[in-house]
C-alpha cells in the first residue's frame, strides 16, 4: 500500500475526475465536498489517508447536521466521500474503505415540480423573439434532455429527425427523436446562430463562445420571473416532459430510454403526480 498526505490525494482525485470525464460542476462539488472532509480531518490532527476510520467520518458528517446541512445534503457528501474512496483503492493508498460502514440519513424526496400548460405556454410565449432561448426552451421542453446534455449538443449532433446525446456523467449515448416545434424552433435559431470556427457547439454567444450551463439556466429563470411562474428551475422542464408524455400513455420503458435512465424505477416515481394515463402508445405529442 502506499502512502501519500490528505491535500495530494485531494487534488489528484480532481485530475481522476477530469480523466474520467466528469462534468466541471461535478469536479467542483466533489473537490469543495472532499476539500471540507479534509480540513475537518486536519483539525483531528489526521493527515495520511490510511489514518481515517469511520468515526472520523460519521464525527464529520455529525459537524454538518450540527451546522444546519439537510439530510439530502450530508447524503451527498456521503456518496463524495465514496467516489473520493473508490479513487483511493484503485490508486493503493488504502485497502479498507470506513465510507462503506457510513449510512446515508432518510429524506423524503420532493415531488417534482411539473409545470401547467398555461405555465409553459406563457414561458414559450415570453421568449418567443428571443431566438436562442426560445430554441433552448423547446429543445428541454420537447424533448426531455438534461441541460448539460443541451449545452454540450453539437452541430453534426442534429439532422433532421434526431439529436445524438453524448455520452455524460455516467450516462451513454442515444438518440433523441426531434418533434415538429422543437425542430422548427432549432431551424430558426440555426438561421440567425453566429457564424463562427472557434466552437461547434449549437448553443454559443454572440462573440462565438460556448453558452455556458450557469449562462443558461440564468436566462431561462429570467423567463420565469417575466412570466410570474414561482418556484420553477430549468430541470422542471423535463419533469413536465416526463409528466407530460406519462399521462398520454407513452410506455415506460420507451420514455425511460429517451430520457437515459439507469433504472426503470426512476421513470416510474413520476406515475405518482399524473393521475390517470392514457392507453399505451410509443407515439410522442408535442406540449
Amino acid at each position: 500500500m502506499k502512502t501519500i498526505i490528505l491535500k495530494d490525494a485531494h487534488e489528484q482525485f480532481k485530475n481522476y475526475l477530469q480523466e474520467k470525464k466528469r462534468s466541471n460542476a461535478t469536479i467542483v462539488a466533489y473537490g469543495k465536498d472532499i476539500n471540507q472532509l479534509i480540513s475537518f480531518l486536519e483539525e483531528l490532527k489526521i493527515n495520511q489517508i490510511h489514518q481515517v476510520t469511520k468515526d472520523n467520518l460519521e464525527a464529520f458528517l455529525a459537524k454538518l447536521q450540527r451546522g444546519g446541512y439537510t439530510a439530502k445534503s450530508i447524503s451527498r457528501k456521503i456518496n463524495s466521500t465514496r467516489t473520493f474512496y473508490r479513487f483511493l483503492k484503485i490508486s493503493e493508498y488504502v485497502t479498507d474503505d470506513p465510507s462503506l460502514l457510513v449510512t446515508h440519513p432518510r429524506y423524503q424526496l420532493a415531488p417534482p415540480r411539473i409545470l401547467a400548460p398555461t405555465e409553459y405556454r406563457a414561458l414559450r410565449d415570453a421568449a418567443r423573439n428571443d431566438l436562442r432561448i426560445f430554441a433552448v426552451i423547446e429543445l428541454l421542453l420537447q424533448t426531455g434532455i438534461r441541460i448539460g446534455e443541451l449545452a454540450t449538443l453539437q452541430l453534426q449532433d442534429v439532422n433532421n429527425e434526431t439529436l445524438r446525446i453524448r455520452p455524460c456523467e455516467k450516462h451513454e449515448e442515444r438518440l433523441v427523436s426531434l418533434n415538429k416545434a422543437a425542430k422548427e424552433a432549432l431551424k430558426k435559431y440555426l438561421e440567425i446562430r453566429p457564424k463562427t470556427k472557434e466552437d461547434d457547439r449549437i448553443f454559443i454567444t454572440k462573440s462565438g463562445k460556448p453558452f455556458l450551463i450557469r449562462n443558461i439556466r440564468t436566462a431561462i429563470e429570467r423567463y420565469f420571473r417575466v412570466c410570474d411562474i414561482k418556484n420553477a428551475k430549468v430541470n422542471d422542464l423535463r419533469h413536465t416532459f416526463v409528466a407530460h408524455h406519462l399521462k398520454q400513455g407513452v410506455s415506460l420503458v420507451v420514455l425511460s430510454k429517451i430520457l437515459g435512465h439507469k433504472r426503470l424505477s426512476t421513470t416510474e416515481r413520476y406515475l405518482q403526480f399524473i393521475g390517470e394515463r392514457g392507453k399505451e402508445n410509443i407515439n410522442l405529442t408535442e406540449l
